[in-house]
């Protein structure tokens, strides 16, 4: 049997932010695109992903990729998760890591670490790979009201060509639930990585 053929790949990190469902949904979406995505998961990431979510993700690499591929009806390797200390995984390098990368949702704590190139962890090191060449980084910052020491690690990011895009859906095109609210981010994000959808409606395009 010949091997799977996927788009992509794209590295999706989740930080210890609130937001868990808007990165659940943009997995899902991307699954069903037949993108392969390279799943970052932090330690508070899996507790907010318990809070939000009510999803009870394991600690354990194979345990947490079997789960998500069960959960989005994903093909065989086409989600894989790697644990933070996973130094040997593709995103760690230059020469494997994926060019297209989104931490969502984004914590103010991770904003700052990538800002300061710290690469403490899996998920600030895929970032700083992205970032060192020049590839596309996103973050979907959640976190209200932003301290100037957000502001001003957001500021720096994006002169360095980083995409901040927080999450904050809007309302002209008419939401009637919190899905297509964060249907409406998660098509926002997609436009971004110039990915084709049909998530939400696009302004002047009518009904």
């Amino acid at each position: 049997m010949s091997e799977q053929t996927f788009n992509g790949p794209i590295t999706l990190a989740f930080s210890g932010a609130s937001g868990a469902p808007y990165g659940l949904r943009l997995l899902e979406v991307l699954v069903s695109l037949n993108y392969q995505v390279y799943v970052l998961i932090s330690s508070a990431a899996r507790v907010v992903l318990d809070t939000e979510s009510n999803l009870k993700l394991s600690g354990n690499e194979q345990k947490a990729t079997e789960q998500l591929q069960a959960l989005f009806c994903a093909k065989d390797k086409q989600i894989q998760v790697f644990g933070k200390d996973n130094w040997f995984s593709p995103v760690a390098s230059g020469s494997a890591a994926p060019k297209q990368m989104i931490v969502c949702p984004c914590s103010a704590g991770s904003v700052s670490a990538i800002a300061l190139g710290a690469s403490d962890n899996l998920l600030e090191r895929a970032a700083d790979v992205v970032i060192k060449e020049r590839g596309q980084l996103i973050l979907v910052p959640r976190e209200t009201p932003f301290s100037p020491i957000h502001l001003e690690n957001m500021l720096k990011l994006s002169r360095l060509g980083v995409t901040i895009m927080p999450a904050a859906p809007g309302f002209y095109h008419q939401p009637q639930s919190i899905d297509d609210l964060v249907d409406f981010m998660v098509a926002r994000i997609l436009d971004h990585l110039h990915i084709e959808h049909t998530l939400a409606k696009r302004w002047g395009y009518g009904e």
